[in-house]
């Protein structure tokens, strides 16, 4: 995260010329090689310029102190590199925690189910509907019957040819499996 544009102006416009020039030599001759080492740390160069930055712009607000250091990059180096570890840490706790949130993977259907699906996929469209209707969603003959607009008894027959189908189906498959 870098400093507004703002906090850096005003901070800019405090030091002497000599001191904004000292720093821009030292931010010139530093930069590249703290943002290719931050970049192997977190493997990202967007991420390494943004951590890079943010430490030459803490290192720009205490330049006075900084500046008398033996190396000021080990100080800029050091930041960089608490701050990409800081991100990491809640980058992990992040995935930690919406891995925790997802629901546990449901196994797939099994065979028999895969099976079924296919056989009522095969079926006559009334046919197919009638047998869902009334066998998975446990409605009776009669609300199909008012849903589809047709006779209870033309119902009672979708459902008759249906079943027989899917008998059919389901047998020739175990009859091919069993071969």
């Amino acid at each position: 995260m870098t400093a507004s544009p703002m906090v850096q102006q005003s901070t800019v416009s405090r030091a002497s010329p000599a001191a904004r020039t000292d720093f821009d030599g030292f931010y010139a001759a530093n930069v590249d090689q703290i943002t290719a080492q931050i970049r192997a740390y977190v493997g990202d160069l967007a991420e390494a310029e943004d951590l890079v930055a943010e430490a030459f712009c803490r290192a720009l607000a205490r330049w006075g102190s900084i500046s008398a250091y033996d190396n000021p990059a080990i100080w800029v180096r050091r930041v960089a590199w608490n701050l990409a570890t800081s991100r990491l840490r809640r980058a992990a706790v992040l995935r930690r925690f919406l891995r925790r949130q997802r629901p546990a993977t449901a196994e797939g259907p099994g065979p028999e189910r895969i099976d079924l699906e296919q056989a009522l996929a095969e079926l006559n469209v009334r046919h197919r509907k009638a047998v869902i209707l009334r066998y998975m969603a446990g409605m009776t003959t009669a609300e199909i019957a008012d849903q589809e607009g047709v006779a209870e008894s033309t119902v009672r027959s979708w459902l008759t040819r249906g079943k027989a189908a899917l008998v059919e189906r389901l047998r020739i498959d175990d009859f091919e499996e069993n071969r």
